[in-house]
C-alpha cells in the first residue's frame, strides 16, 4: 500500500468513526428529546387522575384503576421526583405547579422515623427540586429528613435498621438501604451534621461484609441479633428464594456502592460496583433485551414477569458507573445502559400516549412472591428511567 493511499484509508477511516459516533449519539439525543416529550403529556394525565393527597404507585392493567397512596408510603417521593425530572428537561409550567404541590404534600415526612426510605421519600423529591432551583427551604427540608434518617442507625449493629422487629424479623437491613445514604452524605457535605456520613459509612461497610456473596450478588435481607450485631439469617422477603438474586436488589447494590464510591472516593466501593456490575451483565439469565426477569433465578424462564423498574434502576447506575472507569469497562457499561434505555423505549415497555392511566413504563414486578404489584407500570421506574435519560444527555452526549 502506497503512503497515499495509506493517509486515505485512514482518513476515511476516522470520517466514518466519526459519522458513526455522531448519528448514534443523535439518535439517543432523540430518543432522550422524544420521551421527555411523551412524560410531559403523559404526567398531565397521571395528574388528573390521582386523588389531591395522595401520590400515585401502580395502575391495575385489568381494571384500568390507579393505586394511589398517602404520603408515609415509601414510594412517595418518586411522582414529585419524576416531575422535577421532567420540568428540568422542558420548562412546562403545569409539570412545575404539580411538581410544587406534592413538594407541600410530602413535607410533613422530613420528621418521619417509621422507616429507613427517608432518602427515597425526600432526596428523589425535595434533593431535585433544590438541585434545580436552590430553593433554600428546600435544604432545610433535606437537612431535617437526614436527621430523622439518622435516629434509625443502630450501633449495636453498626446499620440502620431497616423495618422495626415484628413477626419475621428482629432488627431486619435490607439491601435497599444502600440507595437512602446518598442523602445522609449529601447533607453533611453540604454542611450539615458531619455524623450523618460517618453513619452512611459504616452501615456500607457493614453491607459489605454481610450481604454479599463471593459472586457478588446480594442477599435481600440480613437480619440482626439487636443485642450483639451478630448475624441470625440470612433471607428474603421479595425475591424467589433465600439464595436467589432479586433483580432489583442488585440494583440497588450496584446503585448504592456506585454513589458511595463517588461521595467518598474509596476504592474498595468501586471495586465492589464493578463487581455486581459484571455478575448482572454476564449472567446468563439476563435476557437479550437487557430488562431482568423479576429474579435472576426466578422459576419458568423463560415465561417468567419482568421487572422494568430493575432495567431502569440498573440502567442509570451504570451510566454513572461508568464516569468512574476508562476503557473497555466504560463503553461496556455504557453501551449495556444505552440498549437497556433502548429497549424501555420501545413498543414493548413504553405506555401507548395517554394510557395506563399516565405511567410511562409497564411491565415492572414489585413483590412476586407476595402476589403484589405483578406486570405493572409502578411510579419507581418512571423515575430511574428519567434519571437514566438526564444522565445520559448530561454525560454521553
Amino acid at each position: 500500500m502506497t503512503k497515499i493511499t495509506k493517509l486515505s484509508f485512514i482518513l476515511i477511516a476516522t470520517l466514518s468513526f466519526g459519522f458513526r459516533s455522531f448519528a448514534q449519539n443523535q439518535g439517543m439525543e432523540e430518543l432522550i428529546q422524544a420521551n421527555f416529550d411523551f412524560a410531559k403529556e403523559q404526567y398531565k394525565v397521571l395528574a388528573k387522575n390521582i386523588p389531591a393527597d395522595k401520590l400515585p404507585q401502580n395502575l391495575d392493567p385489568k381494571t384500568g384503576k390507579i393505586d394511589a397512596r398517602d404520603i408515609q408510603w415509601w414510594c412517595s417521593g418518586f411522582y414529585p421526583g419524576s416531575l422535577w425530572l421532567i420540568y428540568e428537561q422542558t420548562k412546562d409550567e403545569t409539570i412545575l405547579r404539580e411538581a410544587l404541590r406534592t413538594l407541600k404534600l410530602i413535607e410533613p415526612n422530613k420528621t418521619f422515623t417509621g422507616n429507613h426510605d427517608l432518602g427515597f421519600m425526600m432526596f428523589c423529591s425535595f434533593g431535585n427540586a433544590y438541585r434545580i432551583t436552590g430553593e433554600q427551604a428546600y435544604k432545610d427540608i433535606l437537612y431535617q429528613s437526614a436527621s430523622s434518617l439518622a435516629t434509625r442507625y443502630k450501633p449495636e449493629i453498626k446499620a440502620i435498621q431497616s423495618w422495626n422487629k415484628n413477626k419475621f424479623w428482629e432488627c431486619p437491613v435490607i439491601i435497599d438501604n444502600m440507595m437512602n445514604l446518598e442523602m445522609l452524605n449529601w447533607v453533611s457535605d453540604q454542611g450539615g451534621d458531619k455524623r450523618y456520613k460517618e453513619i452512611a459509612i459504616t452501615h456500607a461497610n457493614t453491607t459489605l461484609k454481610n450481604h454479599f456473596r463471593p459472586d457478588f450478588s446480594s442477599f435481600h435481607v440480613i437480619d440482626y441479633n439487636p443485642e450483639n450485631g451478630s448475624v441470625r439469617r440470612k433471607a428474603t422477603w421479595q425475591g424467589a428464594a433465600n439464595s436467589s438474586a432479586w433483580a432489583r436488589g442488585q440494583g440497588w447494590a450496584l446503585y448504592g456502592y456506585t454513589l458511595m464510591y463517588r461521595d467518598t472516593k474509596n476504592k474498595t466501593y468501586l471495586k465492589q460496583a464493578e463487581g455486581i456490575a459484571d455478575f448482572i451483565l454476564n449472567h446468563p439469565n439476563l435476557p437479550e433485551d437487557k430488562i431482568p426477569y423479576w429474579d435472576f433465578d426466578a422459576p419458568f424462564m423463560p415465561y417468567a414477569e419482568r421487572d422494568a423498574s430493575a432495567g431502569a434502576l440498573i440502567a442509570s447506575a451504570l451510566l454513572e458507573l461508568g464516569q468512574f472507569v476508562e476503557g473497555n469497562k466504560k463503553q461496556l457499561y455504557v453501551k449495556n445502559a444505552e440498549q437497556m434505555l433502548r429497549s424501555l423505549a420501545g413498543d414493548v415497555y413504553r405506555s401507548k400516549p395517554g394510557e395506563n392511566g399516565g405511567f410511562l413504563l409497564q411491565h415492572s414486578t414489585g413483590a412476586f412472591p407476595l402476589n403484589s404489584e405483578i406486570d405493572r407500570p409502578i411510579i419507581y421506574a418512571d423515575y430511574y428511567f428519567l434519571e437514566a435519560l438526564k444522565r445520559y444527555k448530561d454525560w454521553y452526549l
